[in-house]
């Protein structure tokens, strides 16, 4: 399910790692495919300082703090659990950066949701960004494409 090391996930490690900046991740649809993907690059653990893959929603109250009420109210698959995911990883891991992947992959629905809805959200100590996706394909290929996805979203955060 990984992709192969991207020269974008390279320069990304470059990159944080010349400006002394440092990387976590939460997943859900991703299943710590967007770890991998980055600690498939050699000297990652200059930057990158860990994951918590929270699949259930259960992981998602005890490690990472989104309340019950929020996952009943918006489900995991929203904006605001992806924003809630990010800006905890970056807490508990006290890093410059932290990524979030929730979504459905298939097949099917899941939480009201077609597979292909994706949320990812980019924490900064200044700022989250988050972003929708509607992707197409199997199972595979929506998260294959999610993690290439939320490394692009990072490298233009991280481009001036």
């Amino acid at each position: 399910m990984t992709p192969k090391k991207s020269d974008l996930t390279t320069e990304i490690v470059k990159l944080m790692k010349k400006r002394g900046l440092t990387l976590a991740t939460a997943e859900s649809i991703t299943g710590g495919g967007l770890a991998s993907a980055i600690t498939d690059v050699p000297g990652a653990s200059a930057v990158f300082l860990g994951s918590i893959v929270s699949y259930s929603d259960a992981s998602k109250t005890k490690f990472l703090g989104i309340p019950k009420r929020t996952l009943t109210k918006s489900t995991a698959v929203s904006e605001v659990v992806a924003r809630g995911m990010a800006e905890s990883a970056r807490s508990e891991f006290g890093s410059d950066f932290a990524i979030s992947t929730t979504g459905v992959a298939g097949p099917g629905k899941a939480y009201g949701q077609k597979a292909g809805t994706v949320w990812i959200a980019i924490a900064s100590k200044r700022e989250t960004f988050t972003i929708e996706l509607a992707l197409s394909g199997d199972r595979d290929s929506i998260r294959k494409s999610t993690i290439e996805s939320a490394l692009a979203c990072l490298s233009r955060i991280l481009t001036p």
